[in-house]
């Protein structure tokens, strides 16, 4: 009777299994709604808390303002497994971008993470993904030693620069050949926007609002989450900006 009893029991808990990854794989795209900017954050064991929370928390406020195009936010990583942050945070990623048919990425975001100095920029998975995504999105951001990914991956070769400020001596033996700016909190070339990282997170990511939506939004954005935000005020680079973008975000 025991058997019989572990048996039945063993069935259900794998029943169980199978409908919770089915679902799973379903949820993963259920909150990516048609009309808005695709914003994927790139997101690897050892990641920064603030460098990744600080832009998402940014970026999703903007579902909660009218008459613009919200962002649809979402985390990608090389696995569905959970994810420790440096600080101990555990996070299910969205999806797998090694196996996963991914959404159009307008927008990427790099966070910093614990081994983007050394361990991580050997990723060469993780390399080709960000060089693929680079290729067609609208912008590539990166907050802290998120930009040695970048420039790891061959982005930042004509392209201004910066990043965590303890690693910009770092950063330029690295990089030699690259235009890097220090003293800023974040550095606008292109498509590219690389920040000091850190609180000041933020600052890059409101910035990115204010040219994707325009100042009163980025103000409204600010207010919401009790930052104050004054473009003028923030030490940083402009260089180019993109020819097509909008400042109603449509």
């Amino acid at each position: 009777m025991n058997k019989i009893f572990a048996s039945w029991l063993l069935l259900i808990c794998v029943s169980c299994t199978v409908n919770v990854e089915t679902e799973n794989s379903v949820d993963r795209y259920k909150n990516i709604k048609e009309g808005r900017y695709n914003v994927a954050f790139l997101i690897i064991d050892g990641t920064f808390n603030t460098e990744l929370t600080a832009p998402y928390d940014i970026f999703n406020h903007t579902i909660f303002r009218d008459s613009i195009k919200p962002m649809n936010v979402f985390m990608v990583a090389n696995t569905l497994a959970p994810i420790v942050t440096f600080e101990g945070i555990r996070i299910l990623p969205d999806f797998d971008y090694t196996s996963d048919s991914l959404p159009p990425i307008d927008i990427l975001v790099v966070p910093s993470a614990e081994g983007h100095l050394n361990k991580d920029l050997k990723d060469s998975l993780m390399l080709d993904f960000v060089k693929t995504v680079a290729a067609s999105a609208q912008f590539v951001t990166s907050h802290c030693d998120g930009a040695f990914v970048l420039a790891e991956a061959g982005l930042l070769t004509d392209v201004a620069s910066t990043t965590f400020p303890g690693d910009i001596n770092a950063y330029r033996e690295r990089y030699p050949n690259q235009v890097i700016h220090d003293s800023v909190l974040f550095v606008h070339d292109g498509k590219f926007i690389t920040s000091a990282g850190g609180a000041k997170s933020f600052e890059a990511a409101l910035y990115l609002s204010e040219v994707l939506y325009g100042k009163n939004v980025a103000n409204q954005l600010a207010e919401g989450l009790v930052i104050d935000w004054d473009l003028n005020a923030v030490p940083h680079i402009v260089v180019q900006t993109p020819d097509n973008i909008n400042q109603d975000g449509r």
